[in-house]
């Protein structure tokens, strides 16, 4: 797997709404119920990707460290299961409930979701304010599998704290990388 850098969706892009599969419940959840007045991640993840296994952990601790604030935290499987049965949504299930997920972990079986959101790779961010604009697209951190860095989350945390505190997200933005999404053919 080749490492993608994900497309930098231009900020001011308007918050595309979606109805996908939360496999956990087993009923179709609507960005129109998970959207926060405050801002909302939606984060394209999967199983399987190293990137996306060396962040878990710091994608629960955001969770549980902004949830409380408001924040609404969305994640999105895209990946073409018949290629990459491990990312299924009974695995779906499994991984959250392992892990701990305090957000919804959402398949998006069609994968247009992650094609209106010009996602690529996994894991691929984007952070929308109140009015529903993107603010911010990018890394979480500079922490990579291949790297010595840590796992901090500090760009999204950074991004996150500015729009809580009423301040501008900065315009300099590192694109996140990952496996690419598996797209069917």
């Amino acid at each position: 797997m080749a490492p993608t850098l994900s497309k930098m969706l231009p900020l001011g892009t308007e918050i595309k709404h979606f109805e996908l599969l939360d496999p956990i419940s087993g009923s179709k959840k609507s960005l129109k119920k998970l959207q926060s007045d405050v801002t909302t991640v939606i984060m394209f993840i999967c199983n399987h990707c190293p990137f996306v296994k060396h962040v878990n952990k710091e994608l629960v601790r955001l969770g549980q460290d902004y949830i409380h604030e408001g924040v609404s935290f969305i994640a999105i499987n895209s990946n073409n299961i018949e290629a990459y049965p491990e990312d299924a949504p009974d695995k779906m299930i499994e991984t959250a409930q392992a892990l701990g997920y305090p957000f919804p972990y959402l398949f998006d079986e069609t994968q247009e979701v992650a094609k209106v959101y010009n996602a690529v790779c996994t894991p691929d961010f984007f952070i929308f304010n109140e009015k529903g604009k993107l603010v911010y697209r990018g890394q979480l951190d500079g922490s990579r599998p291949y790297n010595v860095i840590p796992t901090t989350g500090k760009d999204i945390r950074g991004a996150l704290d500015a729009i809580l505190k009423g301040r501008n997200v900065p315009h300099t933005q590192i694109p996140s990388i990952g496996c690419n999404i598996k797209w069917k053919p």
